[in-house]
């Protein structure tokens, strides 16, 4: 039998990265996207082949470029004829008072947060086979000063994947919720991304059960 295929968005550092590493170990088809930083990504795709990946493929994708989307689901067409899972990672935040953000921050979170979340589903979910897992995170589950758009692209990606998980109630289809994260979103403080990327992990192989919500949090199953 193939190995299983995944697609990581933001797969060249953070919790996309270590996700990819995370399947790369068990041996599954993994295909990493990167917007900026290709060197991150060659070299995180190296260490996905050294890690025991049965494949890879490394694409440039920018989640608010529609043509970029496109031209990724093509080649993943091409390369493995479809997916088994999709993980939508890839995100951005910034941390101040919202009458501080400019148009451009607010606009660059919603885009790449949450219309570029449901662009790629939109794009990829008919060649998907198994399930969509998106990374929301505590904080779209409860509202904190200074992340106001963050939060409130969070809170919209939970609300997405609900109805799309009551859409399609044969798939695996939910949210993972981290909480402050070691990544460069939080200046590297708080967990590690390793252990976001197993819970992951175990979300998409189904040992880690989603509630009523259609949510896992991390820390419910990684204290």
């Amino acid at each position: 039998m193939d190995a299983q295929s995944i697609l990581i968005t933001g797969a060249s550092s953070g919790i996309g990265r270590e996700t990819a590493f995370r399947f790369a170990k068990e041996g599954w088809r993994v295909i990493l996207t990167y917007n900026h930083g290709r060197t991150r990504g060659e070299r995180a795709e190296a260490r996905c082949r050294a890690l025991g990946a049965a494949k890879t493929l490394l694409l440039h994708l920018d989640v608010m470029d529609p043509a970029t989307i496109a031209a990724a689901r093509g080649r993943v067409l091409r390369a493995f004829g479809g997916l088994d899972f999709l993980v939508n990672n890839a995100g951005v935040g910034v941390l101040v008072p919202f009458r501080e953000q400019s148009l451009r921050d607010i606009e660059r979170q919603i885009r790449t947060n949450f219309l570029g979340l449901v662009a790629m589903t939109q794009a990829f979910l008919p060649c998907v086979r198994k399930g969509v897992i998106n990374i929301a995170s505590a904080a779209g589950e409860e509202a904190y000063a200074e992340m106001s758009t963050y939060c409130g692209t969070k809170f919209a990606v939970r609300g997405f994947t609900q109805a799309l998980a009551k859409e399609n109630r044969r798939m695996r289809i939910g949210c993972v919720n981290p909480d402050q994260t070691a990544t460069h979103f939080s200046g590297y403080a708080g967990r590690p991304p390793s252990e976001v990327a197993e819970v992951v992990y175990r979300t998409v192989t189904g040992t880690a059960k989603m509630n009523a919500t259609y949510d896992v949090d991390v820390w419910d199953v990684i204290p």
